[in-house]
């Protein structure tokens, strides 16, 4: 974690690198010939750092809760926030006001120019000399504009920085510190939405709130000056500004309704594309991709709708901000003209640039301001709500040395709640004590118990007393972010012998081997590289390796199979740690023999505790259980496991991890192609074209919208609304210039014939009227066609997107993290959804602007072509040369961003392990590292982009230079309207070039999006859904299964999984399939139903699968996966999506796996909506709805992949029977990891390596000692293996056997059709 970065060079500056950000010329030089990496960047100011930010805002919070308390009311964290950080930001007031003074004085200057103009004499030098005077005034304003503006702007977003950082900080400690009360209070999602969204409104907040002030003092100068200047009519155009005011804040208020609107729908599709992204090996298995697209394509109908709402208002509001002025204006001249008064050219220009001078900041900033400090409210409001949540009180202390034998745990009658409200306490009057080297194994649901002994829930009467430092192993294990290792020591410094002795206890020796990098294998989010029953280990080895005196165990046996359950139970529960006093709770029956002391609770009461003897003697309920279990199991806890180093890598055969197929993990380890790359899940740099984005792409962007005569006809509309837009100014110049000729040719007619000539007022005024009136045409018909048509592309692009993923082969999903794919759907999309047509539209208006003033300047004076082309030069270099580094570090931003919010996240989903550990201390830190990395790259991206806004500032400082004493040279060939025209646009090129430029190359940050969407778009698919040939529409209707020279590889490029299989699977045969980890068993299934293709002929019913449609295949099968897997939706929706079947029909289907009443308790019903992948049930129950939707598909052909871990006896007892009875007409293959259940199949396949080792019946394969099947089931351990050996042999005796050969085939030259005789 420690990152050292280079020290920061903005401390040392001296004041002139300040102001210029020279300080950064040699980041730009790296970053112009390499990539930049995190170690190029500077680190953090160390006024900037999070732990001294935070804890400053946290001691000013702290007073104000103390305040708060004793005057009796609610704290305020924005008094709090004021009173920390008023001084330093009062400062900067100071410069937004000299910005704005210069802003209203350069129109003044530029007046005085152009009076010049106006009464021109050639001979009058004095005349001149002033106005080469205003000339360098005007020039030096404006550079004086450009170094002031990027300070002051630099310095506000450091501010935002600040407060938003140490706000994150704040956040962070008091997550950790929740009490459980408060956690049901709020959902990780809300804490994480905290620390995305809500804190950095104060980014925004802070650019913006001086003009709360600085704008009205602006507004009132102005019209000052206008007065002077035209007189009253200057009232009207003040008017319309005023008007404008309020429909812009309202259109804000329209905009952000549809927002939210929109966020509850995108939320919708995401968590839809969420669920299909993690169940798609199920959906394709069930044939399910119909009803899915539809839902998603529903939901992304409104969502547009919603979006093409939104868009055409923020169309209307940049077209009524561009034609804004041209109101402005065309209101106060027509007044103005009509009071009798005549335009001249000074008059005209100085009113025009004093408009423009106030209008930004009357219609953007100051309403901006407002917004904003809204906005923040809220965010200030809901961090405060937060802040003010419970927090819990520590208990258990470590002892001291001395004591160490000492520790113990003793609970008398004790009673808690969960929540006060509810009157049923959640532990009621429980007493044990549990002295040291006691084992405690607790039965029944347990963790209030835990909880209560860890503090997370607070006592309500009795006593608990916890002598010493506990450490706790949660039932769902954690792991964070970082390597195996420091997983395991948790912060404990390493001692190799201590680590290698909890390494084996907790088995995984073996694992490490396998992994890639051992221990210093780096576990992505949410442990996504290990399997479960490894993540469960891990999580044992840390509560181990902590060395503390009080262990809770929480169930740590339930993820692993049997085999290495009993030897994390031996060696470590009862080897390492058997000197400590240890509450282990677990549903494996098989270990309570050795437990010290038994306590089983239901309910919350103590049904009855004591030793394993006493309890069978005084025969509880649970005795009988106990006892059925051990019939069942006959597992003697004497029997020495299997001495570890012959373990077979069984470690994986975990359900968690039947995502990526057991095989396809394993091979990956074989090949070492896949893992590695999946370790750490950050998203690897995917494929993007370097430097610039190809014309290509934007073509394919614009045509997904509209066709190419569309297109032509906006690029014309387009044109012509910048064409009026000049006109008009230009019109005004002209009329300036014929009055003057007219108050010339008017003054020359000697006194005393009043012949004065007027202008005809009708012409001039209907010239200006229509132009204005196009100016708006043009303007709002741009924008509307332009939002549709971009908007339109991206609901073509989405769509397109989402069919290829729908159609490629799982393959896919096995390689791609989850979160890479949802990546495209969320961030990419919502890009292309609302902020690519914002930028799009106001890069084209900019764009035609900028060259509309040059346009004029040069049809003003055409020699200014000639400095503007190296200007060009000079800034088509400096956009590249800023582009590749600000590109990286944008990149790097991002980078550096994600860590912060894993970081949170895996802490709140860890919080009770955190806390147990006492690791908090650790975890602040952690976080404020990842903080200030972000800070550092946060702070790199500010100072960046104000280094490239100066010196392209710089350049239209120049040019502005360059025309303004252009127009002094050439005095002699021009006239006051143009030169007018010519520097009120030069003028306005200021603040309006860069923001082109900066737009330019945000669209093509953009584009990126765009490219990544396009590249899922073209996709390879998998075989079409259906087919010309259609099987008959009964089939299969026996149910025959022939492989023949099947081989199997999930891509072209890998090795097969399975090699040559010939074996054959009688209708209505129930068979087995078994075989060590990664003997591809669940290639078997995946070669069945074509999740890749195999290679080789697989015949059901006669009919070669891979000649139909992928549907016609799959929706003939019924699939139990091994983890079951819900949707979000109604269970009606859940069990028949199509809606195929009557309510009867469901019903008895769940009746059949007794989930009936399970389902009548439920609020609708049927129409019960499930949580987030149907969590509000249990995986057991889970199981059974998947055998439901089995039953319900009457299909003749049945596969089981058996779920390891997580089932409890009894619904693995109902899923088996069922099965035996419903599916009796069918044939059933059953991929099994225990053996018991398949024991007694009509024959069992074992596989070993991707070939097939033997198939025959049960008892026959136990008669040959050398078999896999034969040592498989010696390993359980010798009661065990003596019943599955009885239970085989009952079974071989009461079937009857077709004559057959060996291996189910009967061969000869045309080997397939005699297969079909035999079968048939």
């Amino acid at each position: 974690m420690e990152k050292v970065g280079k020290t920061n060079p903005a401390a040392t500056a001296n004041i002139l690198s300040k102001i210029f950000f020279w300080w950064l010329n040699p980041l730009f030089r790296i970053g112009s010939k390499r990539r930049l990496d995190e170690h190029d960047m500077y680190e953090v100011l160390p006024e900037d750092r999070s732990d001294h930010l935070g804890e400053e805002l946290q001691s000013y919070w702290d007073r104000e809760v103390l305040n708060a308390t004793k005057e009796m009311q609610a704290p305020s964290l924005a008094k709090a926030l004021i009173r920390c950080y008023w001084k330093s930001y009062s400062v900067l007031g100071f410069f937004t006001l000299l910005e704005e003074v210069i802003k209203v004085v350069q129109p003044v200057v530029l007046g005085k120019m152009i009076e010049y103009f106006e009464s021109y004499d050639p001979n009058n030098v004095k005349a001149f000399h002033e106005t080469l005077g205003y000339a360098a005034g005007l020039s030096s304003l404006t550079i004086g504009l450009t170094l002031l503006h990027h300070l002051y702007f630099y310095h506000v977003q450091r501010a935002g920085m600040k407060i938003r950082v140490a706000m994150c900080h704040m956040i962070y400690k008091k997550a950790l510190s929740l009490s459980s009360l408060a956690m049901g209070k709020t959902t990780t999602g809300q804490i994480v939405n905290l620390l995305s969204n809500d804190v950095n409104k104060f980014d925004e907040v802070t650019i913006f709130l001086h003009f709360l002030w600085v704008g009205p003092l602006q507004a009132a100068a102005v019209v000052g000056l206008l007065w002077v200047e035209i007189g009253p009519s200057c009232l009207a155009g003040m008017v319309v500004l005023m008007f404008l005011m309020p429909t812009q804040t309202m259109f804000g208020r329209l905009f952000s309704k549809f927002r939210s609107k929109t966020a509850v729908l995108t939320d919708n599709r995401i968590r839809t594309m969420n669920e299909v992204v993690s169940g798609i090996r199920i959906i394709k298995m069930y044939a399910w991709e119909k009803p899915f697209a539809a839902l998603v394509s529903n939901v992304r109908h409104k969502e547009i709708s919603k979006i093409m709402k939104s868009s055409y208002l923020r169309g209307l509001n940049m077209a009524s901000f561009f034609c804004a002025s041209k109101i402005i204006l065309f209101v106060t001249f027509t007044l103005y003209v009509l009071l009798g008064n005549t335009i001249s050219a000074s008059r005209v220009f100085v009113t025009v640039s004093l408009y423009t001078a106030v209008r930004l900041t009357v219609t953007l900033f100051f309403p901006s301001a407002i917004e904003k400090l809204f906005e923040s409210r809220v965010s200030i409001r809901r961090i405060q709500e937060f802040l003010l949540l419970d927090e819990i009180t520590k208990g258990g202390t470590a002892l001291p040395p001395e004591e160490k034998r000492e520790s113990s745990v003793e609970l008398q009658n004790l009673t808690c709640y969960w929540d006060k409200n509810l009157d049923a306490p959640t532990l009621q009057n429980v007493s044990f004590s549990l002295n040291a080297n006691q084992l405690l194994a607790v039965i029944g649901p347990v963790v209030v118990l835990l909880s209560s002994i860890l503090g997370e829930l607070p006592a309500e009467k009795g006593v608990l007393d916890v002598k010493g430092q506990m450490t706790y192993a949660a039932q769902q294990p954690w792991v964070f972010p970082g390597t195996i290792r420091s997983n395991i020591l948790f912060g404990k410094e390493f001692n190799q012998q201590k680590y290698d002795r909890v390494i084996k206890a907790c088995a995984l020796k073996r694992d490490l081997e396998l992994l890639p990098a051992g221990d210093q294998t780096v576990i992505g989010d949410r442990g996504a590289t290990l399997s479960g029953g490894q993540k469960a280990r891990v999580n044992l080895a840390r509560a181990v390796y902590q060395d503390a005196d009080v262990y809770l165990l929480d169930d740590p046996l339930s993820a692993v199979d049997a085999e290495v359950g009993r030897h994390l139970f031996e060696k470590c529960i009862c080897g390492l740690l058997r000197r400590k006093p240890r509450i282990l709770v677990t549903h494996q029956l098989q270990y309570l023999k050795e437990a010290d002391q038994i306590v089983i609770l239901k309910e919350g009461h103590m049904v009855a505790k004591g030793t394993y003897t006493e309890l069978l003697q005084s025969g509880v309920d649970f005795a009988s259980l106990l006892k059925k279990n051990e019939e069942e199991e006959q597992q003697q806890p004497q029997q020495p496991p299997p001495p570890p180093q012959d373990f077979p890598a069984r470690g994986r055969t975990l359900s968690q991890i039947s995502a990526l197929s057991q095989t396809s993990s394993v091979q990956s380890v074989k090949d070492g192609d896949q893992l590695p790359g999946e370790t750490v899940q950050t998203v690897p740099e995917e494929s993007r074209g370097q430097g610039t984005i190809g014309t290509k792409l934007y073509m394919k962007y614009l045509q997904a919208g509209a066709n190419m005569a569309v297109l032509l006809f906006v690029m014309l509309v387009n044109v012509l609304a910048q064409v009026s837009y000049i006109m008009q100014d230009w019109w005004l110049a002209f009329w300036a210039a014929e009055q003057e000729k007219l108050d010339n040719k008017n003054s020359s007619i000697p006194i005393g014939q009043n012949v004065t000539e007027k202008l005809d007022l009708n012409l001039y005024l209907g010239v200006y009227a229509g132009l204005t009136a196009s100016t708006i045409v043009f303007g709002f018909m741009r924008n509307l066609l332009l939002f549709n048509i971009l908007v339109r592309s991206a609901q073509a692009l989405h769509n397109r997107m989402f069919n290829s993923i729908l159609r490629t082969p799982v393959r896919f999903f096995d390689i791609n993290p989850i979160g890479r794919v949802l990546n495209r759907f969320s961030k990419d999309i919502g890009q292309l959804d609302s902020l690519m047509p914002l930028t799009f539209v106001d890069f084209i208006q900019v764009f035609l602007q900028i060259i509309g003033v040059i346009a004029v300047a040069a049809s003003v004076i055409p020699w200014i072509l000639i400095p503007v082309l190296p200007l060009l030069v000079v800034f088509i270099f400096l956009r590249r040369y800023f582009l590749k580094t600000s590109r990286e570090i944008k990149r790097l931003e991002g980078t550096t961003r994600s860590p912060v919010f894993s970081h949170l996240s895996s802490s709140l989903q860890g919080l009770w392990t955190i806390r147990a550990f006492g690791a908090e201390e650790r975890f602040q830190k952690a976080f404020d590292a990842h903080q200030d990395l972000h800070s550092g790259a946060w702070f790199l991206f500010l100072t960046t982009s104000r280094w490239f806004a100066v010196r392209l500032d710089g350049i239209c400082a120049i040019f502005i230079t360059i025309t303004t004493f252009g127009c002094l040279l050439l005095r002699n060939q021009l006239d006051a309207g143009s030169v007018g025209l010519a520097l009120t646009y030069a003028v306005t090129l200021m603040g309006m070039f860069q923001w082109g430029v900066r737009q330019s190359a945000e669209v093509e940050n953009m584009m990126t999006s765009v490219e990544r969407v396009v590249e899922y778009t073209e996709l390879q698919s998998e075989a079409p859904w259906e087919t010309q040939k259609r099987p008959p529409p009964d089939w299969p209707s026996k149910g025959l299964v022939t492989f023949d020279q099947v081989s199997f590889s999930y891509s072209e490029d890998d090795q097969p999984v399975l090699h040559n299989l010939k074996a054959m699977f009688r209708p209505q045969e129930k068979v087995g399939i078994v075989g060590r980890t990664g003997a591809g068993k669940s290639s078997l299934v995946s070669a069945l139903f074509r999740l890749a293709e195999p290679q080789g002929k697989i015949y059901i019913d006669g009919v070669v699968t891979s000649e139909i449609g992928l549907h016609d295949l799959r929706q003939k099968m019924s699939i139990i996966p091994q983890d079951p897997v819900l949707f979000t939706g109604t269970m009606r929706k859940n069990l028949d999506p199509f809606s195929q079947h009557s309510d009867e029909a469901l019903w008895n289907a769940l009746d059949e796996v007794q989930l009936k009443s399970a389902v009548d308790e439920l609020p609708q019903k049927l129409e019960t909506q499930l949580a987030e992948s149907g969590s509000n049930f249990s995986v057991g129950q889970r199981q059974l709805v998947c055998l439901a939707r089995a039953i319900l598909r009457k299909n003749r052909i049945l596969i089981i992949d058996e779920a390891t871990a997580n089932v409890d006896p009894r619904t693995d007892e109902l899923i088996q029977k069922t099965i035996r009875e419903k599916f009796r007409e069918c044939t059933v293959l059953t991929i099994a990891h225990r053996l018991n259940t398949i024991v007694d199949s009509d024959r069992i396949l074992v596989l070993d390596a991707g070939r097939i080792q033997a198939f025959d019946e049960p008892f026959v394969l136990l008669q040959d000692p050398d078999g896999i099947f034969y040592k498989m089931v010696q390993q359980t351990g010798k009661q065990e293996a003596a019943a599955l050996l009885e239970a085989a042999k009952q079974a071989y005796n009461s079937s009857q056997r077709p004559a057959m050969a060996a291996n189910g085939h009967v061969e000869t030259e045309d080997g397939h059709l005699v297969i079909f005789e035999t079968a048939l």
